[in-house]
Parts: C-alpha cells; structure tokens; sequence
C-alpha cells in the first residue's frame, strides 16, 4: 500500500495508479484534531435527528445524510478544504463541482452495510470525470467495516445490478452486483481521522458491518468536471468549489454561511434532495 505524504497532491505515478487501479488511498487531507472536531458536530447533528430516523430503514436515511453540503458551513468547510480539492484536481482537473455529499456512519454493532455495487450504473452522469473522496473522520478499518474496493473493475463494463431493498443495506435501492464478485483480490482502504481515498465512478465497491466497539464516521463527496451532464429532468443542484463553470449543466448555489440551519439553507437542501432523488430514482416520491 502506498502511504501518503506532507502533500496532498497526487504526483505522476499516484495518479497513474489512480488510473490503472480505479483507486488511490491514503491522502492525508485534514489535521486528526479537525477530524475529531467534524466528528463530534457530525454526531450531535445525528443525535438531534434520532427520532426523525426511528424506525426507518438505513436506506431512507439519505433525508439527513445526504446533500448536508447545503446546511452547515462546517461541512461545506470539509468539501471544499484547499487540501481535499488539491487531491481531486490531481484526477480532475482545476475545475470542481461538488455534486452530492452522503454520510457513512456505522455504530458499534450495526448489521448495516454497502453491497458490491458501480455507482456508475445508476448516478446518470457522462463522461465519467467523476471521483468520489471518502474523508474519514475516525478510523475506518477492516474490524469497522471500511470501504472495499476490486482493483482495475473501472475499466470493465458496467455490470448488471439487482435492487434488493434489504433492510440494513445502506443503499438507496439495496443494490448489489449480480454477478460473483472476486473478493479475493478485494483492497480494504483502511483510513485514519482526516486521511481521504479516491475512487473512481465504475469500481465496484462496498463495505461490511461494524464488528468493533468504536463508529465508523465518514463521509463521502462526490466531485465532478463542469462539462458532466446529468440525466434526468430536474437540473440539480450543486456548488462550484474550485474554479470556473463554463457548461452551466447544474444550478449553482451560494454555500451555506453559517453553522445554525437557516429556513433559506433547509429550503435548498430539501429542494436538493428532491432533484438529486428524481435524477436517480424518478420513480420515488418527494424525500420526506
């Protein structure tokens, strides 16, 4: 395994690897006392939001892990940190949107977990300039269920994918790859607090249950070149964290300035997830 260095760009033979393997990990993006301080915000805004997920499945979570991009300053502080953007400009190029956020938290004896599944399958977006950064904000190892990934399947096809709609797949649709997967040559992308991966849009990639007595809190954000188009009706949302935007496929938004949720922020986050849920589920009603 390649360790990181003081710098988090990625040099010519980090991102030649990135391009053979469909990988690259770890980027050593936020000091481990700043993850720390993420993490304790991240799990006071979840613990404030415990009876709004009583009694759903992991995969309906999304209506408080996902998009939050929108909402706090804070995070909006992590997907656009000169350090993680240095890193996806390695891949991307030095013009970035941030096209969608999810978080991952898995608590001490969770069942739930990420089947084998391509993100490209479902998320609608061409040309593939797509690179997802996984920021940890505690450690994320094998013991804890940490990200999985099958080296080189990024240059394959894409593979066909069932909706299980199990119910502690954290999956928006349960979906799993339905051919046999190899694990054998499968990479467990153990991180530390404030290291970061990079993963390309086709790989085939999942996660197992937390085994552990400590949570695995990260989350993931999706970054992309201006000229990817999204199918779908709605035109998502999305903010513009480094560069310029010459395609004006996305509507741009001012990010949130502040750390208390405003009426104007959970208007634009909730409108968000609405775009984001009808360009990839279009047969899924409004979030609630």
């Amino acid at each position: 395994m390649t360790r990181s260095s003081s710098s988090s760009k990625l040099g010519a033979e980090q991102r030649l690897e990135y391009q053979e393997k469909g990988y690259y990990y770890p980027i050593q993006v936020i000091e481990r006392s700043e993850a720390e301080d993420f993490r304790a915000r991240f799990l006071d805004y979840l613990a404030h939001n415990k009876q709004r997920l009583a009694g759903l499945p992991p995969r309906d979570h999304y209506v408080v892990l996902t998009q939050t991009q929108f909402l706090f300053r804070w995070i909006y502080g992590i997907v656009s940190h000169p350090k993680v953007l240095d890193a996806v400009e390695s891949v991307l190029g030095s013009n970035i949107i941030v096209w969608s956020t999810q978080w991952f938290p898995k608590m001490p004896g969770d069942h739930t977990y990420v089947s084998w599944h391509q993100d490209a399958t479902y998320w609608g977006l061409h040309p593939p300039q797509v690179t997802t950064g996984w920021i940890a904000l505690s450690e994320s190892c094998v013991e804890n269920g940490c990200m999985r990934v099958v080296p080189g399947t990024h240059e394959g096809p894409l593979l066909p994918q069932v909706e299980t709609y199990a119910q502690d797949n954290m999956l928006s649709r349960g979906q799993e790859i339905l051919a046999e997967v190899d694990e054998s040559h499968a990479v467990n992308m153990v991180l530390q607090p404030g290291e970061m991966s990079l993963h390309h849009i086709g790989i085939i990639h999942g996660s197992n249950p937390n085994r552990s007595d400590e949570p695995r809190i990260g989350i993931a954000v999706r970054y992309i070149a201006p000229e990817v188009i999204q199918e779908g009706a709605a035109r998502q949302m999305a903010l513009l964290v480094r560069g310029k935007d010459d395609f004006g496929h996305f509507q741009l938004v001012e990010p949130p300035q502040d750390d208390l949720i405003s009426d104007h922020d959970a208007a634009v986050h909730l409108e968000a997830l609405r775009r984001l849920r009808s360009n990839t589920m279009p047969e899924e009603h409004s979030p609630r």
